[in-house]
């Protein structure tokens, strides 16, 4: 299309369309405005170095784009800081507008994906290098061995590189249309017999390092908790027949325990030995929590021949025996401390034979109607 003056009144009114157009200005003639058949809208200059992202419409306004865009053409190149190393704006730029709201654990966790996968391979790349072919190459061979993993970091960088469009920095998105892999849908929880059998094969392990392993397994049953809100647990957050957990995913929240748990909690509390704040104290260090791997589950779900279930599949257990037992679903979410309902439902699995006498039940009661009685 051919150039206009431009304001923000008629920029917020063009139109996408099936392709994408810009639109120049007669005022700073090396300006213009890209609309994107999404609707985006992008500032972009061009210069003798090419053209250049001012970022979104939406984020920048006409006037600071001209400005730029006038200091760009000055120069006769865009700035060296407009394209800038993919190490430096990660670590420089990006990294800090989320890592001071997330939780510790949440940052290690996140900054393990740059530091082991993104870094070594595009660190050192310019934006203008970073190519859809290239993080391709890279997802195809990280999800051979670790296709979890490698959706995670794909998550991860495509976070990175919104940003960057954002910041006006690439215009789009070259990993928005990576595909990550398909994973299979989690349903696994254990049935009525699954239950008994582990509690059976538990009872086996009462004193030592197995015996503290065997109560954190039932406790995570018992309770619906995460892994580390249990093996974390400190003394100090048991009372009132509750735990008033500090910190968890969500945040601080309550559960609220059964005469089971509470036995299991008071034997431990009570357990002789040094003093430590934990409940589950690491046995080299008791002023630690555990920390290693259960080995314990691993042993125990090969004997009772149930190798498929993880541990976390106990939380889903749980939620599954609530749903069954009729406990409404926002219950079952506050009990899971789930921020929201939908979460739940991940979680809230039911038998098919449970299904089945539902359906029996509902189709009895839909007969009794039809026929008026």
């Amino acid at each position: 299309m051919s150039g206009v003056r431009l304001t923000q009144t008629r920029v917020a009114r063009l139109k996408p369309a099936t392709r994408e157009y810009s639109v120049s200005d007669r005022v700073v003639p090396s300006l213009s405005v890209r609309v994107y058949p999404s609707g985006t809208k992008t500032w972009v200059c061009t210069t003798g170095g090419g053209k250049t992202s001012l970022g979104k419409v939406i984020v920048t306004s006409l006037e600071d784009a001209r400005t730029t865009c006038l200091q760009y053409q000055l120069d006769g190149i865009a700035p060296r800081q407009a394209n800038p190393l993919y190490q430096t704006f990660v670590l420089e730029t990006w990294r800090p507008t989320w890592s001071t709201r997330c939780k510790p654990n949440t940052v290690k966790k996140r900054d393990s994906v740059p530091t082991r996968q993104l870094l070594p391979t595009f660190g050192s790349l310019p934006f203008n290098r970073i190519t859809r072919k290239g993080i391709e190459d890279w997802f195809e061979a990280y999800s051979v061995f670790a296709p979890g993993g490698a959706n995670f970091a794909l998550k991860i960088l495509r976070q990175s590189l919104n940003h960057a469009v954002e910041r006006g920095l690439i215009l789009i998105n070259p990993a928005r249309s990576v595909r990550p892999n398909r994973r299979p849908k989690l349903t696994r929880f254990l049935s009525r017999d699954e239950i008994g059998r582990l509690n059976a094969a538990l009872d086996h392990y009462v004193d030592g390092q197995e015996g503290m392993q065997a109560d954190i397994i039932r406790l995570l049953l018992l309770t619906g908790c995460r892994k580390m809100e249990i093996m974390g647990l400190k003394r100090r957050e048991v009372a009132d027949h509750r735990l008033r957990l500090e910190e968890s995913k969500t945040g601080p929240r309550t559960v609220y325990l059964g005469p089971e748990a509470q036995a299991i909690l008071e034997r431990r509390l009570s357990a002789p030995g040094p003093y430590s704040a934990y409940v589950f104290p690491s046995p080299r260090n008791p002023q630690r929590p555990l920390s290693e791997n259960l080995s314990l589950w691993h042993r125990i779900r090969r004997a009772i021949g149930i190798k498929d279930v993880r541990l976390h599949d106990l939380r889903h257990s749980y939620a599954s025996q609530c749903v069954m037992a009729g406990v409404p679903l926002p219950v079952v979410s506050r009990l899971l401390g789930h921020s929201q309902c939908s979460m739940t439902l991940r979680y809230a699995h039911v038998s098919d034979t449970d299904v089945a006498n539902a359906a029996e039940r509902i189709g009895t009661r839909m007969q009794v109607l039809l026929q008026g009685e």
